[in-house]
């Protein structure tokens, strides 16, 4: 599972992944946030309905953002049947146990709904930071037990994050669902990490968890500087980069005078 925030990344990322998410994560990547919590659903139904009219083979899934699960089950619903309405064929949302209501509401309504437990980006004010989760035993164990109640609501999957491996795999190992690991280790079901830090967009740091495959950002600007050093030496645009004009109309521009003013 990887990111999309748009339709160009949803095109790359699709013939490649399983799971594409539409995450709330575009607050902090893509629009210049500190954290996903200013992130909105009118900004979440945005960039959703962009990656969807790609009409992706993948899953599409789409975060839940901050607020628009907590209030009521109403809210909820409304919310995430939006997702789907646009395109979504699933929903994530954050939290354990004090979320199974919420989950219940949604599975009941048929909408499939993801899990996300361990470090949960729109709780870092609770939590003191990003910090990695489940390193005591009151906090591992309480993991566990979220991680079965949100399998007992109804989720089809887990996304385990930031947690200690061997305590993902314990997790992993105990469930029936499928969980999908970023910062969990190697034993998840699977593992998800954002477009752009797989592709070295994001800048120079990146967390412990990320593996950068290519330096994407510099090969974009060595494209970008090749193109700019074109321009300014007058080497682009050239003949094949533009257009003619039919032979007909040559001689009356050339023939052509700036009519006198009345």
């Amino acid at each position: 599972m990887t990111t999309a925030y748009d339709a160009v990344t949803a095109r790359i990322a699709d013939p490649v992944v399983d799971v594409i998410l539409v995450g709330d994560s575009v607050g902090n990547v893509c629009l210049g946030f500190d954290d996903t919590l200013p992130v909105s659903m009118a900004m979440m139904n945005h960039h959703l309905e962009a990656v969807a009219r790609t009409r992706p083979r993948a899953m599409l899934v789409a975060d839940m953002p901050f607020l628009s699960f907590h209030l009521s089950p109403d809210d909820t619903i409304r919310n995430a049947g939006g997702f789907l309405q646009r395109g979504a064929d699933a929903v994530k949302l954050e939290g354990g146990g004090k979320r199974v209501e919420m989950i219940r509401a949604l599975v009941n309504c048929e909408i499939p709904v993801m899990g996300h437990l361990g470090l949960t980006p729109q709780s870092v004010n609770a939590m003191g930071g990003f910090k990695v989760q489940g390193r005591n035993a009151d906090d591992a164990l309480r993991l566990l037990d979220d991680a079965h109640q949100l399998q007992q609501a109804g989720c089809f999957a887990l996304v385990l994050e930031g947690i200690p491996a061997e305590l993902a795999a314990r997790a992993t190992e105990s469930l029936t669902i499928p969980t999908i690991g970023i910062g969990a280790g190697p034993s998840c079901s699977g593992q998800v990490l954002v477009f752009h830090d797989v592709l070295g967009l994001a800048g120079s740091h990146y967390p412990k968890f990320v593996r950068v495959y290519v330096e994407g950002r510099q090969l974009l600007q060595e494209g970008l500087s090749r193109w700019a050093a074109d321009v300014r030496s007058g080497a682009f645009p050239a003949p094949q980069e533009s257009y003619r004009i039919p032979d007909g109309l040559r001689e009356s521009l050339v023939n052509w005078t700036p009519s006198k003013s009345s």
